[in-house]
């Protein structure tokens, strides 16, 4: 999870959802890193539901095809790091005395039966202390990650059986802020708001950590469903009119229907991430720490449903907080380049996991 295996090989990005499979592979260029090889393949409805594989031999299948379509190109290497689903897994920050590393374990064992509601005995655990904020130095911060057994089981399983080694395994939400936040610190407290087809994740980043996940069923594909039966239109042509307008062209007939078949999933999403962060103002003991008190300064969207139009600016109306298109190249291209030609900004923004883990493998090489 937070570290499975560490072999200093290199790794290519592998982000498995419940419709889409991405792989990213970086390189070194010059003083700086560049894109090797990137894929996305769509997994048919039912093979994974949730985060949970449902049908193991289809899923080799469709990765075992398309692995081979890659290797005709850039793609050299087995080992691998991949993804967990963020609704399957338990991410808490918690504080503990200062002790020795022995000590340490067991004290994190007995305090993770507090914020996790599975038997110890059915989870993998894995933790890593992470500096403290606002130089409180009287304590340890410590970042514990756990998820179901046989969730973990059975993605190493398909890995496996595809012919790959895992070389890490990694939460979705620590790859995203590996993406998005630049030289992996923030000053201040960040809300990374990855929008995917099934579901949008909320991270709030602090430090030079993750502090706080969850995830939601709010998805980029419920905006095209609101307008596919707000204007009794298929799928296909609900996306294409989502794209075309999205919540930014009122001025026309059909950009106003637009706008108001959405309406209704834009404010569900807003009060969504207001529940949010009040919960997160209410429950993060760090942030009672904070000389500021201000809690979250930024928002950082990602994921494809981060491209619809006047998302930014109608967020950060409603929420009265700045928000912006985060930029999942910050930490592999130069200063001066914001994107590769071959993977255009707009698609990237939905490869920001597979490049954070990307970004892991490159590194660790």
């Amino acid at each position: 999870m937070l570290e499975v295996l560490s072999l200093k090989l290199g790794a290519f990005g592998l982000d498995i959802s419940d419709l889409s499979l991405k792989i990213v592979k970086l390189k070194k260029w010059k003083n700086f890193l560049g894109l090797s090889c990137f894929w996305e393949e769509k997994i048919p409805a039912g093979i994974i539901e949730e985060g949970e594989i449902k049908n193991e031999d289809s899923l080799v299948k469709i990765l075992k095809e398309n692995l081979h379509k890659v290797r005709k190109g850039k793609l050299k290497t087995n080992y691998v790091i991949a993804s967990l689903p963020e609704e399957k897994a338990f991410l808490q920050v918690i504080q503990l005395p200062k002790m020795g590393d022995e000590e340490l374990r067991g004290a994190v064992l007995f305090e993770a039966e507090n914020y996790i509601p599975l038997p110890i005995s059915d989870v993998y655990i894995d933790f890593q202390v992470v500096p403290p904020l606002y130089n409180h130095l009287d304590h340890l911060d410590v970042l514990i990650a756990a998820l179901p057994r046989k969730i973990i089981d059975s993605y190493v399983s398909v890995l496996k059986k595809s012919g790959l080694q895992p070389k890490v395994l990694e939460i979705e939400s620590l790859a995203i802020g590996r993406a998005l936040v630049k030289n992996g610190v923030s000053p201040f407290s960040t809300l990374l708001i990855d929008l995917g087809a099934t579901k949008t994740s909320f991270i709030i980043f602090s430090g030079s950590s993750v502090r706080f996940t969850s995830s939601i069923p709010v998805s980029s594909q419920n905006f095209t469903d609101a307008i596919a039966r707000a204007l009794k239109i298929h799928g296909k042509d609900a996306e294409e009119l989502k794209v075309k307008y999205g919540l930014a062209e009122k001025e026309h007939k059909e950009g106003l229907e637009i706008f108001e078949a959405l309406i209704p999933s834009f404010t569900d999403l807003v009060e969504q991430i207001k529940t949010h962060l009040y919960y997160y103002q209410g429950h993060a003991q760090h942030e009672h720490l904070s000389p500021n008190g201000k809690g979250v300064a930024k928002i950082l969207l990602s994921g494809g449903g981060a491209n619809l139009k006047g998302l930014s600016s109608l967020l950060a109306a409603e929420l009265k907080i700045p928000v912006e298109i985060g930029n999942p190249w910050v930490n592999i291209l130069p200063e001066p380049l914001k994107e590769i030609p071959e993977l255009h900004f707009d698609k990237s923004l939905s490869y920001t996991t597979a490049l954070g883990l990307a970004l892991r493998g490159i590194k660790e090489t």
